[in-house]
């Protein structure tokens, strides 16, 4: 609903950076708050057609915000009549304010049928080229929830092929965009078709040729699409699903090692949790896995494997991955998310037991802690959280009692059982 406000706001073009200026200039101290603006302002020379098309238009709003969806579309089907209005320039930019606006109402009307969003996607598809491309996306992925997936393809294919004029760099990476989503469609198709077969008695080599068909099919877009830099998440799963259902380890490697450390491409955690994910499916070594681990924890602290880092940390040989544990934890512990977390605090516990053999321990324990003695009993140790503790995990209650003068050894804690909530 936030989106169609700002597309009912005023249709004028914005002036250029000299005349604001200069009108700011001229309202001297005026508030500089955002003001809400009619929708569509009614000009001197407004004809009897606008001004029937701009007072409907007034009255789809007020039905949008009060929810009345069957009046809307009512509206909504006189109100299309812009599209065929003669004015020059006048109707392109109520094209998409009619798409968006219909598509909304469709979305949310209690009677609205397929037939009807076909309807107005074709039309809106053909009163005019600066859509196109985004429209058909948005017809496809509303075809794929309601489960439409060889018509949602079809709509892709067709648009695969569209071109109007000079390409454009908008037109080539909207043309890209659709290619990845309509391998995406071969990806869930081939899904479907290794069901059939793993579940099938009777699988012959047909039935294998055509899967590999739909494989082939999107893995050229989706290879394609991942030399582009950007956030490829879910296309990059169903890539490297294929590529080990056909054990091409070497490839589906190679895709997510580009994706977690290639330059080009913004930072990501997701696509080192990808990768480490993958690496532990196969059995990779501890050391490989705490690389990839170690960039993670840089990246989100408070990550929920970093419990699975400080592990394998905490079981290295390495005197320095234990103090490297010891931070690991703290810092996640940094984090009011895992304030309570019974196997984190289960685990800083052990990680000093461990450090404790060795007999500089008391030096790295005050140095990790060294920042964070000043706000770290506040987030951790007070009454309210030993009462709260005690109540709810008394085993947490236990724990992290019994770390509290080993982490701040010089400070007076009211973390202590029996405390009432009123302290801190």
């Amino acid at each position: 609903m936030d989106d169609l406000e700002r597309e009912l706001g005023p249709l004028e073009d914005l002036e250029d950076n000299d005349s604001s200026d200069d009108d700011s200039s001229k309202r001297g101290n005026k508030s500089k708050l955002p003001l809400v603006n009619p929708m569509c302002v009614e000009t001197p020379k407004e004809t009897g057609f606008h001004q029937s098309t701009r007072i409907c238009l007034e009255q789809i709003r007020e039905a949008l915000l009060h929810h009345r969806w069957q009046e809307a579309a009512e509206y909504m089907a006189c109100y299309a009549q812009m599209l065929d209005d003669p004015t020059n320039g006048t109707a392109q930019q109520y094209k998409e304010l009619i798409w968006r606006i219909s598509a909304e109402i469709l979305h949310h009307h209690p009677n609205s049928k397929m037939e009807d969003y076909n309807n107005i996607y074709e039309r809106m598809k053909h009163s005019g080229v600066r859509h196109y491309l985004l429209i058909c996306l948005e017809h496809s992925f509303h075809l794929l929830l309601n489960g439409h997936i060889e018509d949602a393809k079809r709509q892709l294919s067709a648009a695969e092929g569209w071109r109007h004029g000079k390409e454009s760099a908008a037109q080539d990476q909207r043309t890209k965009l659709i290619q990845a989503y309509r391998s995406l469609l071969d990806y869930i198709i081939w899904c479907d078709k290794k069901f059939t077969h793993s579940n099938s008695d009777n699988a012959n080599s047909d039935d294998n040729h055509g899967m590999h068909n739909y494989f082939r099919q999107a893995s050229v877009n989706l290879k394609e699409i991942l030399k582009k830099p950007g956030v490829w998440d879910p296309f990059i799963l169903c890539y490297v699903e294929m590529l080990e259902f056909y054990d091409d380890h070497e490839e589906a490697l190679k895709v997510l090692n580009d994706y977690a450390y290639d330059s080009n491409f913004p930072p990501n955690p997701n696509a080192h949790v990808y990768l480490y994910q993958y690496l532990k499916r196969h059995n990779t070594s501890e050391r490989k896995l705490m690389k990839v681990l170690k960039v993670l924890q840089v990246l989100v602290p408070s990550h929920e494997l970093m419990l699975e880092y400080s592990s394998l940390l905490l079981h290295s040989e390495k005197k320095s991955d234990l103090q490297k544990a010891l931070g690991v934890v703290l810092e996640m512990l940094d984090f009011a998310c895992w304030r309570s977390n019974l196997d984190a605090w289960k685990r800083l516990k052990a990680i000093i037991q461990k450090l404790q053999l060795q007999e500089d321990w008391k030096n790295v324990v005050s140095g990790k802690m060294a920042a964070r003695k000043d706000w770290w009993p506040a987030l951790h140790f007070t009454s309210f959280h030993a009462s709260k503790d005690s109540e709810e995990n008394p085993e947490l209650m236990e724990v992290k009692a019994s770390l509290t003068k080993i982490l701040c050894p010089d400070l007076m804690l009211k973390y202590t059982a029996g405390q009432g909530t009123s302290g801190e």
